[in-house]
């Protein structure tokens, strides 16, 4: 992250400004701490087996849930998924430690190889394979070349637990010599989920069939994708000898991740289900499917902008809009005037009345009024959108938390919830981070 020397002011003259700024020069450490966590890695802590958890989206509920099943305490700065975040994800590790799970993410070519080096994993989980580097990789090829990296790094000794019904993830089978898991709800995996029924709002239940066993299992987790990330910590914990009681044990009280199809019942007896945290296509289409489960009085959708559209967006948005239709009571749509557009010609082509389809364009306190003027209790509004529109804000007005910040693009490397422009707001001042 580089800056202006015009632009040191402005981001001296706010709290998060001067986190930016440290943030900038942690960054720049790097070179220094990368070869002290590799010297790490060999030494002190070449008996734990690491766990790389690798993919396009599920990594960070995957993670928690393998962190979870092996005892540990999860920290949010677990998220911070690459260079330095991975440096101090090895660092983390105690000498004693049998086990660690680490998170990985890319943003462009070569990365996860050099990550790969780094780490060393005993042991590779691949979550999915998905449209979200669509701009920085190209093609869903490229990408799935790109992250498979961490599997061909692994030993012949090793283990690579993949899902089983993503083909670009089942692909990685034949691009290493390690031993392959399989996981899913296709019949053809290895750990299978099966029955899985919604239990709105506590989570779902599902029939877990593992290691010759079937074993009922419920979870805090919303949505049929998120069985995902609980099948691939039952294939880890089966192949490492873990015992399967105290793991399904810690994955039933393992609550959803923040931002990631999060229910949170208002005072009012309404409910939010926040997916705020990213928005490719693939998460908008499973976050949909999870609303239209939903036994609710009224669905109402407030929806972002797409993550880096697989396409031309007007017709990609147009669908999204048709698809809103078909479940939702109401539709609020935030973001650029075009896209907004593309949404309500495909919400009204589906069917959902005009008077129902608010274009907030990219003003959250509008969609914040409209929401209020609205709910009653028995609804269930899907919250989701890019990281960087921050509509966790519209979640957090809701449930009467003080709400200033009005910026319409924010990048920080802060979540809403723990920044102190979230109630301070700009004050006028340029929002540089």
């Amino acid at each position: 992250m580089q800056y202006k020397w015009s632009e040191i002011p402005a981001l001296l003259s706010t709290p998060l400004g001067r986190f930016h700024l440290m943030h900038g020069i942690y960054r720049n450490t790097w070179p220094i701490l990368s070869r002290i966590a590799y010297l790490y890695r060999s030494t002190l802590v070449r008996n734990t087996r690491i766990i790389a958890v690798v993919g396009s989206y599920g990594k960070s509920t995957t993670t928690r849930a393998l962190i979870s099943a092996l005892g540990k305490q999860y920290h949010p700065s677990f998220q911070r998924n690459s260079w330095t975040g991975i440096a101090r994800g090895i660092l983390r590790i105690r000498p004693f430690d049998r086990h660690a799970a680490i998170e990985v993410g890319i943003h462009g070519r070569g990365e996860m190889d050099i990550y790969a080096r780094l780490i060393r994993p005993d042991i590779t989980v691949v979550t999915s394979i998905g449209s979200e580097h669509n701009r920085s990789l190209g093609t869903l090829e490229t990408t799935r070349s790109e992250k498979s990296a961490m599997v061909k790094s692994l030993r012949e000794s090793g283990l690579a637990v993949l899902n089983g019904d993503d083909p670009n993830v089942l692909w990685m089978k034949s691009q290493t010599s390690a031993r392959v898991i399989t996981f899913g709800i296709g019949e053809t995996n290895d750990i299978i989920a099966r029955d899985i029924k919604l239990d709105w709002p506590n989570g779902m239940r599902l029939k877990l069939h593992a290691g010759g066993e079937t074993r009922a299992l419920s979870t805090r987790l919303i949505g049929k994708h998120m069985v995902y990330p609980v099948l691939a910590t039952i294939a880890v914990a089966i192949a490492e000898g873990l015992d399967l009681d105290q793991v399904i044990r810690a994955l039933e009280s393992l609550p959803p991740t923040s931002g990631r199809l999060q229910p949170v019942e208002l005072a009012n007896g309404a409910f939010i289900l926040r997916d705020d945290h990213k928005s490719g296509l693939e998460t908008v289409e499973a976050a949909l499917d999870a609303l239209s489960e939903i036994p609710a009085k009224r669905r109402i959708v407030v929806l972002g902008e797409i993550e880096e559209p697989p396409g031309s967006q007007g017709p990609i948005y147009r669908a999204i809009g048709e698809r809103i239709a078909e479940i939702a009571w109401q539709a609020i749509f935030l973001g650029g005037d075009t896209g907004c557009k593309s949404y309500a010609v495909g919400a009204k082509r589906g069917g959902l009345p005009p008077e129902r389809i608010i274009n907030a364009g990219r003003d959250i306190f509008k969609a914040i009024e409209a929401l209020r003027e609205t709910l009653i209790p028995g609804d269930v509004v899907l919250i989701k959108g890019r990281d960087t529109q921050r509509l966790e804000r519209v979640a957090f007005s809701l449930m009467a938390l003080p709400v200033r910040c009005d910026i319409s693009f924010c990048n920080a490397k802060v979540n809403c919830e723990h920044c102190p422009m979230l109630e301070r707001g700009w004050r006028g001042q340029n929002a540089v981070m």
